[in-house]
């Protein structure tokens, strides 16, 4: 399939398989918001299913303290729980 005639969704896809991302880079390389790559990262999961592949997730992770026992893994938090710091690390993606 030419890139012109794949989905941003697909090509998100083809991104993760072939390196982990950050909403912030996968927003920047395929010109859409954080919050839309984030939307397109949730179908992406939805979608694996039926396939022998899955989505893996490394959690954001507090700068400060440590923390990432976050309740939602595909959020970009605005800050830490624990600790009240706003220096969080986002989440990161990949498809394997």
């Amino acid at each position: 399939m030419r890139e012109a005639d794949e989905t941003t969704r697909q090509r998100i896809t083809d991104r993760l398989r072939a390196e982990a991302a950050t909403p912030s880079v996968l927003a920047t390389e395929f010109d859409v918001t954080a919050g839309a790559a984030l939307r397109h990262v949730e179908h992406i999961s939805q979608s694996l299913g039926p396939t022998d592949e899955q989505l893996l997730v490394a959690p954001p992770e507090c700068r400060e303290c440590g923390f990432t026992d976050f309740d939602d893994l595909l959020n970009r938090p605005s800050r830490c729980p624990e600790c009240k710091s706003e220096s969080v690390a986002e989440p990161t993606f990949t498809v394997r």
